[in-house]
């Protein structure tokens, strides 16, 4: 299955999957062919749905036919691109530059790994990249792609190994 990220003509994204259609948020920066790490862009091209991380604290375990995890406090995802871990999970405390997974905003309670810039990483060409929950509003990412909790669970319950996101550019 492809999960389809557009730009509706109203200038809004959308999120096309067979069955559904939700409102997306995308990079502040918006869509690019040319991702760099921390450009706030969310980048072109078709990527798979490699694993999902949820906050067990917080909601029950997401129906999917992804491989799950839940998240620990001790979660992080090194963006850091001269470190040899870039763009990959890491333990806290780690020294390099990190994005903490357990947040206390919502966004993360739902995260899908992308698998954007990951086989091998090439520093600088950006890192965590996800799928996540969106802002009120459907504020700009960093770079991921964001959708409503309802919507997230329901494309979840769909999604199997193998399963792509697709951003047009």
């Amino acid at each position: 299955m492809d999960l389809l990220v557009d730009q509706a003509p109203d200038g809004s994204y959308q999120l096309f999957w067979p069955g559904g259609r939700a409102r997306c948020a995308v990079g502040r920066s918006g869509i690019r062919a040319d991702k760099r790490e921390g450009d706030g862009a969310t980048p072109v091209g078709a990527f798979a749905l490699r694993q999902v991380f949820y906050r067990a604290d917080r909601l029950p375990r997401p129906q999917t036919g992804l491989p799950i995890a839940a998240i620990r406090p001790t979660d992080g995802w090194c963006d850091d691109p001269a470190h040899p871990d870039y763009n990959r999970p890491v333990t806290l405390p780690f020294a390099a530059s990190h994005e903490k997974m357990w947040l206390e905003e919502p966004v993360y309670d739902i995260v899908v790994v992308l698998g954007y810039n990951d086989d091998p990483p090439v520093p600088g060409l950006g890192s965590a990249v996800f799928l996540h929950l969106a802002r009120p509003g459907y504020e700009g990412t960093a770079g991921c792609v964001a959708v409503t909790l309802p919507d997230m669970l329901s494309l979840l319950r769909l999604a199997r190994p193998g399963d792509r996101l697709v951003v047009s550019g």
